[in-house]
């Protein structure tokens, strides 16, 4: 059976406090601020982009710079994700804003040390975004100025703290709340758009789930193209995402470190091979030596075993 995605203890950025959200017009620390640091090249890797979410509020990111290939020494993740902020909403102002609990802050506010370490190996860092049970969401934006004042706020996040991109998770907003409208056909496109044209040559990714995820085409303009890839959302198991993407740019399998058995991790990544996608995507990548658990797919993937460096 598949682990299903709640089992994202995804707490994640609940309530686990009442941190402010960022002030977006202040200028960013020179320790957090910019581009991200220029990366070292790293050693070439045929095969698919290998893709880590990190549940912040328990584990560093770090983590994911710490597997590399025994043959070459290439990385084995080529993308981490922080995993994550929030949409909440504003009951005052009726707004959705960007948010962050102290665990996502602590990382970007650090991201000398937590985040440039893995960018200087090569390894580009997506913030995902995701709901938090306020009402907001990404499918119920009532306007288009609303969904455009919601991506600059990412996109503006992006830059001060030096990430790779933005990845959308429509679980958890419990639409409606608050007195928030129910998912419509136009708010997707309008904030997919809008933050396409903010960083045109940032990530943005779509993991494959919720009203947002159905809702990607309004007005005679489909936002399809402006991902750069897009997941299945259900660990253990294979699911070709409901995107017109190239399969270069898709992962239908989808795996959870620790949990998913090594024999459906490895039998995942040989189909991803076989069947010619580009991307393969684990969760919950934490702090222990998983390097079993990660070889399992790197032969696969790779045809090489990874190498854990504490």
């Amino acid at each position: 059976m598949f682990t299903l995605v709640r089992s994202r203890v995804r707490t994640a950025a609940l309530a686990l406090s009442a941190v402010a959200a960022l002030g977006f017009g202040a200028a960013a620390t020179a320790a957090t601020t910019g581009a991200s640091a220029a990366p070292a090249p790293a050693p070439a890797k045929q095969g698919p982009t290998s893709v880590a979410y990190v549940e912040v509020n328990n584990n560093s990111m770090l983590n994911v710079g710490k597997y590399t290939l025994a043959n070459g020494g290439g990385n084995v993740f080529d993308v981490a994700v922080i995993f994550a902020a929030n949409i909440n909403y504003d009951t005052g102002t009726k707004a959705a804003y960007l948010h962050f609990n102290e665990n996502v802050q602590r990382v970007l506010d650090n991201a000398v040390t937590e985040i440039r370490p893995l960018q200087q190996k090569g390894i580009k860092v997506v913030l995902s975004v995701l709901g938090n049970h306020q009402g907001a969401g990404f499918a119920n934006f009532p306007s288009q100025q609303a969904a455009s004042a919601f991506a600059k706020q990412m996109s503006d996040t992006v830059t001060k703290y030096g990430l790779d991109g933005i990845d959308f998770d429509d679980e958890y907003a419990e639409y409606g709340n608050n007195g928030t409208g129910q998912p419509n056909a136009s708010s997707f496109v309008h904030l997919v758009t809008a933050l396409r044209a903010n960083m045109p040559d940032k990530i943005i990714s779509l993991y494959n789930i919720g009203p947002a995820a159905s809702r990607l085409s309004y007005g005679g303009v489909d936002v399809s193209s402006k991902f750069d890839y897009a997941w299945n959302p259900y660990y253990g198991s294979w699911q070709v995402p409901g995107i017109a993407l190239p399969k270069s740019k898709l992962s239908p399998a989808a795996v959870e470190i620790g949990r998913t058995s090594q024999s459906t991790v490895a039998d995942l990544a040989r189909r991803t091979v076989s069947e010619g996608y580009g991307v393969y995507l684990t969760y919950n990548l934490d702090g222990a030596d998983r390097r079993a658990d990660v070889s399992a797919f790197s032969r696969e993937l790779y045809g090489s075993d990874a190498v854990y460096t504490p």
